[in-house]
């Protein structure tokens, strides 16, 4: 999670989910958290050719780990159910975040730096701590396969460079969406979907002011924020972070820019108090985290955690 400061105007109203009527089709309206919708029509080849090479092992210099070494589409998106720590181009290490959604934020990588998809694949090609190659150094290698290239020609029309290589990485992770959450059925209309306490949880955390930082369709990932406001909060460098999206954030633990919370009770307890100033009661930490653990959607048919 990440800092929370100022409540956003209407954010304390009470809310009106029980004037609908059970199992009522009419979405919940004037929420500040939006569904995730199913990922558009991408071209079939190049979404199958850029899972190809998520996974090859080819994009790194010594050929021992590709992007979904660290960053696993089988599991949670991240490294499955352990702690991931990546260095960035900073010279600073982070928790390894989750690769699902990650192109409903409007910047990449903790520090924000990466304004596309392209952009982020590109630095990590060339990074001495992930690939620590170049572009045109693995179009060379690709090149020398044969039904590696023949993938690219059916894709693009021609064998592999650096703009259909890119291209394609980034279009099969703009399909790595994940829809059908329980919280998305609640806010499509199904008041069955949330139960009275993970309901509570979700008015809590709005009028805790949580929302502020926390919000639109990926709960997170459309603003910089600073961190360790009142109370500190993990390593203290970087000061400003771009706040994490929580969606699927039950099965990416550990949490923070340092992976320094191993629970993601452990995780609102110290938000709480670090970004907002509050001791949070058991039982209000039971219901924020009863409301987050709705937040986990589907990839392929299934629950994010469920995947393997």
């Amino acid at each position: 999670m990440a800092s929370a400061v100022f409540l956003l105007p209407g954010y304390l109203a009470p809310e009106c989910a029980s004037t609908h009527e059970v199992n009522s089709p009419a979405p919940v309206m004037d929420e500040p958290i939006t569904p995730v919708l199913p990922p558009p029509a991408f071209d079939p080849k190049k979404v199958a050719l850029g899972e190809q090479l998520f996974r090859d092992v080819r994009l790194s210099r010594q050929g021992t780990h590709g992007c979904a070494t660290c960053h696993d589409p089988s599991s949670n998106g991240s490294t499955q159910h352990t702690s991931g720590i990546i260095r960035s181009e900073s010279g600073r290490n982070f928790d390894v975040p989750s690769i699902f959604n990650a192109a409903l934020s409007f910047r990449l990588s903790w520090e924000g730096k990466y304004h596309s998809l392209e952009e982020q694949a590109a630095a990590s090609l060339v990074s001495h701590s992930t690939m620590d190659s170049s572009v045109e150094e693995t179009v060379a290698r690709l090149s020398r396969d044969p039904a590696r290239e023949q993938e690219f020609a059916d894709a693009y029309g021609h064998g592999p460079d650096a703009e259909s290589l890119l291209n394609a990485i980034a279009t099969y992770e703009r399909s790595l969406v994940t829809p059908g959450s329980r919280f998305d059925r609640w806010l499509a209309g199904d008041a069955s979907a949330l139960t009275p306490q993970e309901l509570s949880g979700y008015r809590l955390f709005k009028s805790l002011g949580c929302i502020s930082c926390h919000q639109g369709v990926n709960v997170g990932g459309n603003l910089f924020q600073r961190h360790g406001v009142f109370r500190p909060l993990g390593r203290r460098e970087p000061v400003m972070l771009r706040v994490p999206s929580l969606r699927n954030v039950a099965e990416t633990a550990p949490y923070f820019h340092d992976g320094s919370a191993p629970t993601l009770e452990d995780a609102v307890r110290k938000m709480g108090a670090a970004q907002l100033n509050f001791n949070l009661s058991d039982e209000q930490i039971s219901g924020i985290v009863a409301f987050l653990e709705t937040l986990t959607g589907n990839y392929r048919g299934r629950p994010v955690g469920e995947l393997n």
